[in-house]
């Protein structure tokens, strides 16, 4: 059984194939150079590029696998959340593909696909429920109860900016590149290595009256009011101020973050924790969320390999792996619609 899988739900345009539950080949498409001038995903430049290479990507994982579309079997494609004009990209190319072929489609929701993104190179019986997964990207903040692999149930969000989010706004204020959070991570440990002692510049935010939900707004303006404070007395933020900033604010985000799944998993009597999403390629999140599991003696479960962390068609195909296997999709769909 032959699978072609698509994922077009931001900036990355991602296809692989899948030979039953081997992973063939796949490409990925990245646009971060392209959103460079703006410091942030534009969704009307982001859908552009995607047409602008989708053919481009398919045609290379179809001749690098020796494969023609008339012998794939299932296409699977991500359909939910996030920006409309990139999904829509990916699911126009797939529901041709689809009709033109007679191929069966599947729709994926996308949070659903980063959290199985920790399945790749698992086995199933690995990962044992229940537990709390917390999911950290772009425009998501989320803790999730997972009774089992199919009963997800959302119990904490953000009230405002998301992990990401937030990552890249304050590196934007620091005049640094996009995406924000590897390069804030790059100075947070530099600085780390010089210094290693925090000293707590800037808040936690605990939301102690609603301790279920996150808000990093505050931090953000924290943030600003001292790079403003810096720039006034010495009129730019040198090297070190953008290290310090960096460090003081990785700590700041990734304690609660980590702190909130931990909690989470007590309150609900869990012994078992899972992150996904972007952010959880993040090294101090990872560290923070092991150091706070292993005390409470809990299982700490995260993806394999950074790459699926990251938007892939990798996830989006494990996803509907175990659908299939399970039985967890109610009928075959011959037109994705949105």
């Amino acid at each position: 059984m032959k699978i072609l899988a698509f994922e077009t739900s931001c900036d990355d345009t991602s296809i692989a194939l899948f030979e039953d539950n081997n992973l063939i080949f796949m490409d990925t498409a990245s646009q971060i150079k392209i959103h460079l001038e703006t410091g942030w995903v534009v969704p009307e430049v982001a859908a552009r590029e995607h047409a602008n290479v989708i053919f481009e990507v398919l045609t290379k994982v179809l001749q690098n696998t020796n494969t023609k579309l008339e012998e794939i079997d299932y296409i699977w494609v991500t359909t939910n959340p996030w920006l409309l004009p990139s999904l829509l990209t990916g699911t126009t190319v797939a529901s041709t593909i689809s009709i033109v072929l007679n191929i069966p489609i599947i729709p994926i929701n996308h949070i659903q696909a980063h959290i199985f993104s920790n399945f790749l190179e698992r086995n199933e019986i690995e990962i044992k429920f229940p537990l709390a997964c917390l999911t950290v990207s772009g425009w998501h903040n989320d803790i999730y109860l997972m009774k089992n692999m199919w009963d997800f149930t959302k119990i904490w969000s953000s009230s405002d900016d998301a992990g990401w989010e937030a990552f890249d706004k304050v590196a934007k204020m620091m005049w640094l590149w996009y995406p924000g959070w590897p390069v804030i991570s790059k100075l947070a440990s530099e600085y780390e290595d010089e210094n290693w002692i925090s000293t707590n510049l800037f808040p936690r935010v605990w939301l102690v009256k609603r301790e279920s939900n996150f808000s990093f707004s505050g931090l953000k303006s924290s943030v600003k009011r001292e790079v403003d404070k810096r720039i006034a007395l010495k009129w730019e933020l040198s090297i070190e101020d953008k290290k310090e900033i960096s460090f003081e604010f990785e700590n700041a985000i990734t304690e609660v973050l980590a702190w909130k799944l931990i909690f989470a998993a007590k309150e609900n009597n869990l012994k078992t924790v899972m992150l996904s999403g972007w952010v959880s390629a993040n090294s101090k999140l990872r560290d923070e969320i092991q150091k706070l599991a292993k005390k409470e003696n809990m299982e700490f479960i995260y993806p394999k390999k950074l790459v699926y962390c990251m938007d892939n068609a990798a996830m989006v195909w494990i996803l509907t792996y175990y659908k299939i296997k399970h039985k967890q999709f109610e009928s075959t769909i011959w037109v994705v619609k949105i």
